[in-house]
């Protein structure tokens, strides 16, 4: 049987928590972007809606937010130079697994173009703050949009982390 690249990709998609200075093509940018608009979503509705930040001041102002949210002032976004900021419409009943579907082909896209990504939280609280539901506005975002995350993109500088072996009751079959 030979084997299956997609599957091979949800294998070995891996966290990424080192990048390098290297901004991707815009290219690999869109065809990640794509592939999250294609997640699917309760009842088609498509509630999220993506942010893709490649502008180096914005970014930094996120970075800025999303640390402050913690308590520190390092960088939570590993120096990795696109966020790809994931909102969904609270309106709709589904929009947390929505936007949560969308974080997963954006990971998992990322990895299929040859970049490193990861899912970095407080997108939900940065967009909370008086300061986040500006930057929503600044972007010409209305409604009622809550953060689910963020994406972090770039060329990895590091090697991929093995796997965790899986779990032994991860699976049940009732046949």
């Amino acid at each position: 049987m030979s084997e299956n690249k997609v599957l091979e990709v949800l294998k070995t998609r891996r966290a990424i928590r080192a990048y390098q200075d290297k901004m991707p093509e815009k290219e690999l940018i869109t065809q990640i972007v794509e592939a999250g608009t294609y997640a699917p979503t309760g009842m088609g509705k498509q509630s999220p809606i993506i942010v893709a930040v490649t502008n180096k001041e914005m970014r930094n102002r996120l970075s800025q937010l999303n640390a402050g949210i913690m308590g520190s002032e390092s960088d939570p976004f590993y120096g990795a130079p696109v966020v790809l900021v994931v909102l969904a419409d609270k309106q709709c009943p589904t929009y947390l697994y929505d936007g949560a579907l969308v974080m997963g082909n954006l990971l998992n896209a990322a990895h299929a173009v040859g970049l490193g990504s990861c899912w970095i939280h407080r997108a939900k609280e940065v967009f909370d703050t008086p300061e986040g539901k500006s930057l929503l506005r600044e972007w010409g975002i209305e409604g009622e949009y809550e953060g689910i995350g963020n994406c972090i993109l770039g060329y990895s500088a590091q090697e991929a982390p093995q796997p965790k072996p899986r779990k032994a009751d991860y699976v049940h079959y009732i046949d």
